[in-house]
């Protein structure tokens, strides 16, 4: 009887292990940030350079700043040759206005030679050759006129090509001062002080730390239950089954398959390939960047 009452006992304790043998989690994977590598955009010896891993910065933060000499020196250089082409344009009315008064006077002598010939008290052919002076007069008067506007507009092209070049310096100018283009932590810095940078060189690197998401990864039978938007469990994995909970939401999923990661575990461990997909939470600091993570849905 006793032998009885034993075996009962222990089938009951089989069958509530196996139904608490539900896995406590849907998919897991490691968190991560969204990470911003900040490159030197100009050439130069870094003369500040004020940054530390760890450091919190804000967003538009000047943290260095690029020699500025050379670029400084030919912003000036380019405005004294704008000053030079200014002087240099044509003063219009006074370079005119001795030719404009030949040929109003010519004119009044032209006017008075008609009035002789249609007197009879001089010969017609006077009066042609003042018509034919107010004409090589005129055509004078429009050469000038045409020859100074040339000239005042090429001047003018050459004013404008000035302002172009010292706006590109200016721009030049306004890439030598470093600021950062996130609100984030400083993850990693590539360069010191003093260093000699070109375009495209890494200074160093940040993350919003904030705004964090754990890439997991499901089978294909789960994803028909997932949608982007949906509403999950997080659970960050501090090891020795020390773990913290976090809302969090579905903000990615993956349009193709994968082979599963060697590190990821599955609900379906047979499971070949699998899709990975994004939960975004809020962090409190606690969650830090490749932490193990669980995702119930």
């Amino acid at each position: 009887m006793k032998a009885t009452k034993c075996i009962m006992a222990a089938a009951v304790l089989m069958l509530t292990a196996c139904g608490n043998s539900e896995k406590e989690y849907d998919a897991t994977g490691t968190f991560e940030a969204t990470e911003i590598t900040i490159s030197a955009e100009q050439n130069g010896a870094l003369l500040t350079f004020n940054v530390n891993e760890g450091d919190i910065l804000d967003q538009g933060n000047e943290v260095g700043l690029i020699d500025t000499t050379q670029i400084w020196l030919k912003i000036q250089q380019t405005t004294a040759m704008k000053e030079v082409y200014q002087s240099q344009k044509p003063d219009r009315e006074k370079q005119i206005a001795a030719l404009s008064q030949q040929l109003q006077k010519a004119r009044q002598e032209q006017l008075r030679y008609q009035e002789l010939v249609a007197d009879g008290a001089a010969p017609s052919k006077m009066l042609d050759d003042a018509t034919n002076q107010v004409k090589v007069l005129e055509r004078q008067y429009e050469a000038q006129v045409s020859s100074l506007n040339t000239s005042t507009n090429s001047l003018g092209k050459q004013m404008e090509a000035t302002d172009v070049q010292v706006s590109q310096l200016q721009d030049q100018l306004r890439k030598c001062h470093i600021t950062t283009p996130i609100t984030g932590t400083v993850l990693e810095k590539y360069v010191e002080r003093g260093e000699f940078v070109a375009p495209g060189k890494p200074l160093f690197k940040m993350a919003d730390i904030e705004q964090m998401f754990i890439r997991a990864y499901v089978t294909s039978a789960q994803l028909k239950d997932i949608k982007v938007g949906q509403q999950a469990k997080v659970f960050a994995d501090y090891g020795d089954g020390q773990k913290k909970e976090y809302e969090g939401t579905v903000s990615w999923i993956s349009s193709r398959s994968e082979f599963t990661p060697k590190t990821i575990l599955t609900d379906d461990e047979r499971a070949d390939l699998v899709y990975a997909l994004k939960v975004a939470i809020k962090n409190d600091g606690y969650v830090k960047i490749g932490m193990y993570g669980e995702v119930k849905f």
